[in-house]
């Protein structure tokens, strides 16, 4: 095949213990955790929605290192939102709930970033998100740990993130709302799933601004950590 540009590079992110991960689509979930519902202005359990970032917008951060995030352009409002993310290594549409975890390659911590004025304007306006949620490096997200070495998929324990060493997210990984199994159900009745997909599976309340200079952490029980400065 002859291309009339040179076609970008495919986005990847390291797996623990080696390899790497190409990125076909990221997904996330909004408002999955009661708490953070309600501190945005919403309350009870509702149908899952999900929005979708470009996959170049993850940041990957490999093992034992600090990754670097630039600061957005055009906000003065970028907010943190620390997840479980889930990766898929089994695509496929209709997924049985009973079915789902058998598509998940693994784990990693990721954190969806929020130009929260952008998204405000655009609530108001009846406008997408686009702007406020799939913009350049939106996504970092840890190296993924493959079920295998896992032992278990992931489904209650501390998740919680650090800002310069204060706490500033806490909870637990079964306050979600729609566990990853119904997260997998609900989106492959809407998408055809396919090997390489992340969802990033929602947040728990205490999101805040962040600026230039803070350092991040992020923390999964059993699935690792993830620093990230913003400079």
């Amino acid at each position: 095949m002859t291309y009339v540009i040179q076609p970008a590079a495919i986005p990847t992110v390291p797996v623990h213990g080696g390899g790497q991960f190409p990125v076909r689509r990221i997904y996330c979930v909004g408002r999955n955790y009661v708490e953070h519902a309600q501190e945005m202005g919403h309350s009870g359990r509702e149908p899952p929605f999900f929005f979708l970032k470009p996959a170049d917008a993850a940041l990957p951060v490999p093992e034992g290192e600090t990754g670097t995030l630039e600061y957005p352009p055009l906000t003065s409002n970028l907010h943190h939102e620390v997840e479980l993310v889930a990766a898929l290594g089994r695509g496929g549409r209709d997924i049985a709930v009973e079915r789902a975890l058998e598509h998940v390659f693994g784990y990693a911590v990721g954190i969806d970033l929020t130009r929260r004025d952008l998204q405000a304007a655009a609530k108001k306006a009846g406008a997408p998100w686009d702007t406020a949620k799939g913009f350049d490096h939106s996504a970092p997200v840890s190296a993924i740990v493959p079920v295998d070495a896992l032992g278990e998929h992931p489904a209650r324990g501390p998740i919680w993130l650090e800002v310069n060493g204060a706490r500033k997210q806490s909870g637990d990984l079964a306050q979600m709302i729609w566990d990853v199994p119904h997260q997998i159900e609900f989106l492959s009745g809407l998408f055809e799933l396919r090997a390489g997909d992340l969802i990033f599976t929602g947040t728990p309340a205490g999101v805040s601004a962040i600026k230039k200079g803070d350092r991040l952490k992020g923390h999964v029980d059993g699935v690792g950590d993830l620093d990230v400065t913003v400079v």
